[in-house]
């Protein structure tokens, strides 16, 4: 890990009169172009679509007089001196190519906000930042949880939905945030410098957008960079600790590791059913601080705990009290479609994960129940499934597979694991969850768990994957009928 004091290049933007592109409508263009031209930019919005909600959203935004062109992403407007960007946007966007050789900068909606967080006099809330290919979610809220149990004024930002321009431009002030990051945004916002910063895992994900496996850690990684306290990594994953040690930080800053198994000196884990700390504590060769049990993590499925415990070290960077960590977890609800148990049926637990979009969050789904009826399949995103049936296949006790690119899970099945009784239902309409239901019913045993958690993506059936986790409960509910 790299140190010594670290440039901010965040200096105070003077937007009056400068000319900002802002590329793409959404839940960040429209913000950023309505703050924008409230610090007086001359702001014009380009987007790739030309419909009805576009449009909606464009003669919302000429009101205010913003410029919007609309089916036309890929042109730069002429006398453009800044390009404020939506986090989905490639790199590799004909736009963004034309700024680059106009020596036009680039930035996201999040590094917007970063630039903007210390503006009017106010003093600017400390960043606690969450990354990661599976568990950022939780792990914020598990995190703004805990602070809020600490009284402090906190909010869960970022890429969860509460928008970070809001949080840093709004009235509300707060004493920190809990902000969650997207590679995607990461990507475009090289000024961020965090209080202190987790990457919970790596996996391969989103390489169509960032190019190769290598690309998307390096934007993973610009969550460390200029970090003040400590850069919180998993000792499972050692991809996230050699970021920790790539990355160029304040003077002073730590390497912190969270663990399930029992904890290193400078690392959080779990000892005999707690979880402790041996980072945030004085003499931590010797010493250990108890923070909470782990029946006070919900669920406290193994991938759930690590991710409480990386919540925990971020919140101890900040000072927060041991007890605040236990109160805060225990305050804690999982958002709907993650591990979400559902009923027992004649003795068969249901469990609606359908969150689990991916390859790495259904390898931890799987390894939360030691018996199990998987539902899976959908759209598959280019992955492949071998080494995940291999890991999972002495805890299957039957497949019920739905979806497109189900073939691809059912060959897996067939070479990892020939033994499981496999049902591939050949349909691909919404009521197919419902016959998915009854088969895997009809699989499990008392003491199994039937577990939705389709390591694709939902929208080859499904408008998302909540309302492939709304059909999975209601098809439980009419079993229970």
């Amino acid at each position: 890990m790299g140190s010594g004091q670290v440039t901010d290049s965040s200096a105070p933007f003077d937007f009056r009169g400068k000319h900002v592109t802002v590329a793409g409508l959404g839940v960040s263009g429209v913000p950023a172009a309505k703050v924008l031209h409230g610090l007086g930019a001359p702001v014009t919005v380009v987007n790739d679509g030309d419909d009805e909600r576009a449009r909606t959203q464009a003669a919302e935004l000429e009101t205010l007089g913003v410029t919007v062109r609309l089916g036309d992403g890929a042109t730069l407007p002429e006398g453009t001196e800044l390009i404020v960007t939506a986090p989905g946007w490639k790199p590799d966007k004909p736009l963004f190519t034309a700024a680059h050789e106009a020596g036009v900068p680039v930035w996201g909606d999040v590094e917007l906000a970063w630039r903007l967080r210390d503006r009017d006099g106010r003093k600017a809330a400390p960043w606690l930042a969450v990354t990661g290919t599976n568990g950022k979610t939780t792990t914020v809220q598990m995190l703004a949880s805990i602070l809020r149990a600490a009284g402090l004024r906190t909010a869960a930002v970022g890429n969860i939905g509460v928008s970070l321009l809001d949080a840093v431009t709004g009235d509300e002030e707060y004493d920190v945030l809990a902000v969650e990051l997207s590679s995607y945004q990461l990507h475009w916002a090289p000024s961020l410098r965090a209080h202190s910063a987790a990457v919970l895992n790596l996996a391969p994900d989103h390489l169509d957008w960032h190019g190769s496996m290598e690309a998307y850690a390096a934007d993973k990684g610009r969550i460390y960079e200029g970090n003040r306290v400590a850069c919180v990594y998993n000792v499972a994953d050692k991809a996230t600790e050699d970021l920790v040690r790539a990355a160029d930080v304040e003077e002073g800053c730590r390497a912190v590791g969270f663990t399930l198994g029992s904890p290193a000196p400078s690392q959080l884990g779990v000892v005999e059913g707690l979880l402790v700390d041996r980072a945030f504590v004085e003499d931590r060769h010797r010493n250990a601080q108890e923070l909470a049990e782990v029946s006070d993590v919900n669920p406290p499925a193994p991938h759930n705990i690590a991710n409480a415990l990386a919540a925990a070290a971020l919140a101890r960077s900040f000072g927060v009290s041991a007890a605040a960590v236990r109160d805060g977890l225990r305050a804690f609800t999982p958002d709907a479609h993650r591990i979400a148990h559902v009923a027992d049926v004649d003795g068969v637990a249901y469990v609606d994960d359908s969150k689990a979009t991916n390859t790495h969050a259904t390898e931890a789904s799987l390894a939360a129940y030691e018996s199990i009826v998987w539902i899976a399949g959908g759209l598959a995103k280019g992955a492949t499934f071998d080494e995940l049936v291999a890991g999972a296949a002495k805890r299957l006790r039957g497949a019920v597979l739905i979806g497109a690119d189900r073939a691809l899970i059912r060959e897996a099945l067939a070479r990892h694991a020939p033994e499981v009784p496999v049902v591939d239902l050949d349909r691909t309409d919404t009521g197919a969850m419902l016959q998915a239901v009854q088969e895997a019913q009809r699989l499990a045993r008392p003491g199994d768990t039937v577990l939705l958690a389709p390591a694709c993506a939902s929208m080859d059936m499904f408008t998302n994957y909540n309302k492939r986790g709304d059909a999975f409960a209601q098809a439980v509910r009419e079993l229970g009928a």
